[in-house]
């Protein structure tokens, strides 16, 4: 019965989930499933020699243009083994907390971002300020970007900060 929650969650705007178990109880497996489902795009880092934050920003990149500009639902799937930098856990945060990362896109790929949105703007009968251009962005990632967090209580001992 976790197959309906997952598709029924991820077809929400805003719909995003964790999804917690150990080793091949299934929990990418049914993300994919729920994905091709609804006919959502499912997408994956992947991880290679030297993958770092800068590979990372420029994946999420991607994902959030695909969401934002093209209006594309998306589906992230996010797994604990790929938390190669504890700043990825801090870059989900602020995706699914406000839909953006501060400070991901240089001055140049802003002005494309804007210039793309700004006929989308137009279109919602809304004036074509940048203000207006980067809320609609910001809004569509938050909407169409469903972050699936696959995580496994089984692991290495938290680490104590006292």
């Amino acid at each position: 019965m976790l197959l309906p929650g997952i598709d029924r969650v991820l077809r929400q705007p805003l719909g995003n989930a964790l999804l917690l178990g150990v080793g091949g109880s299934g929990r990418q497996s049914l993300t994919r499933l729920a994905a091709a489902m609804a006919a959502y795009e499912c997408a994956q880092i992947e991880l290679t020699r030297g993958y770092g934050v800068t590979e990372f920003h420029e994946d999420i990149k991607v994902l959030m243009t695909k969401t934002g500009v093209a209006g594309n639902d998306v589906i992230f799937l996010f797994t604990d083994t790929q938390i190669v930098e504890e700043s990825f856990v801090e870059d989900i945060n602020n995706l699914l907390n406000s839909g953006e990362i501060p400070n991901l896109f240089a001055s140049d790929e802003m002005e494309r971002i804007i210039g793309d949105m700004r006929p989308v703007v137009k279109a919602m009968g809304l004036p074509e300020t940048r203000d207006n251009c980067m809320a609609q962005f910001v809004g569509r990632v938050r909407d169409k970007l469903h972050l699936v967090l696959c995580m496994s209580p089984v692991g290495d001992a938290p680490v104590s900060y006292t």
